[in-house]
């Protein structure tokens, strides 16, 4: 992990300037880099503040923080209200306006497939038995844009082992609500619904991989995903499937949303990597939204020391 430092003699402006003052500078400073990068990318801009959700109660801190990751994290409003969730709509505004009156309790989640207790359980208990973390990661979207998310949730491989997957159990499918009086969105056959995604169980079972419930110590909103997602940091955050209803173990590689949609523009794996453009734009770079200029974008979206082994000889170009 890269750790910033910080010379003595570079003074913040925090540390000169009355803190309210500072403060409501850098909002106005980032709400207007965002509405540039909105104008240039022919969006609307979020608002930089959004209504704040439920605490979560009893969350471990990790060692997963924003002074580890040496990044700034995101402000909540753009987290929340500049999104990609098809389900509720194809604009980037789409998800936090149409999902208002989602329900996402009561919810259960189907366990299936090569593994030794398969059932359907209630999320509670599907939750239970599971220490809640905070782990601060970056998630980078296809489109070349990105954001630092303090999310909270319960690792994986954690989930994993309490089923007990057998040895036929190479991949875990995951798999969307279809529901498309509660998720209009669905009613547009831009994809082929229910939206399903996938991993090789050593993915999976890497400590990064993250199933999500919250951020920024609250209950995760419905526009990003409610009530359970996933997040896996070295991928583009469309692998981080959302609402998920349906975890199944299996033998062959599972058909993914993206993949079946545009096999040419959106492989399987979907990890970072800046050497292999989309056929309609470069990933080289990304802008972090709430800055103007964009930066270099970094191999396995910089997490290549914790998960880079897992694709030991594999042709990251053609596995894309």
């Amino acid at each position: 992990m890269l750790i910033k430092s910080r010379k003595a003699s570079d003074v913040r402006l925090s540390e000169i300037t009355p803190k309210s003052v500072y403060l409501d500078r850098r909002r106005f400073l980032k709400t207007a880099a965002i509405a540039g990068a909105g104008a240039a990318f022919g969006t609307i801009a979020p608002p930089a503040l959004a209504e704040r959700g439920v605490k979560l109660a009893g969350v471990n801190k990790t060692k997963w923080t924003e002074k580890a990751l040496g990044e700034e994290l995101t402000e909540y409003g753009p987290i929340t209200q500049y999104n990609n969730f098809y389900e509720f709509g194809t604009g980037k505004t789409d998800p936090a306006k149409n999902s208002k009156n989602f329900k996402p309790r009561p919810w259960s989640l189907a366990v299936e497939g090569a593994v030794e207790k398969p059932g359907v359980y209630d999320l509670e208990d599907f939750l239970k038995p599971h220490q809640l973390e905070e782990r601060v990661y970056r998630l980078r979207c296809v489109e070349a844009w990105s954001m630092v998310i303090p999310w909270v949730g319960i690792p994986l491989a954690d989930v994993i082992k309490r089923f007990g997957p057998t040895g036929d159990a190479k991949y875990v499918a995951f798999e969307t609500l279809h529901d498309e009086e509660r998720m209009p969105g669905q009613r547009r056959r831009v994809l082929k619904w229910p939206y399903k995604e996938g991993l090789r169980i050593d993915e999976a079972m890497n400590p990064l991989s993250l199933l999500v419930v919250g951020l920024y110590g609250e209950v995760l909103p419905n526009q990003n995903g409610a009530p359970i997602r996933l997040i896996v940091p070295w991928k583009y955050g469309f692998k981080s499937i959302k609402s998920i209803v349906k975890m199944r173990f299996q033998a062959d590689q599972p058909p993914t949303a993206w993949n079946v949609s545009s096999p040419r523009e959106y492989g399987f794996y979907s990890n970072v990597n800046p050497t292999v453009n989309h056929p309609r734009w470069s990933q080289a770079k990304e802008r972090r939204i709430g800055d103007f200029l964009k930066r270099r974008t970094l191999m396995f979206n910089g997490y290549e020391e914790e998960v880079g082994q897992m694709y030991a000889g594999m042709d990251m170009r053609k596995n894309y």
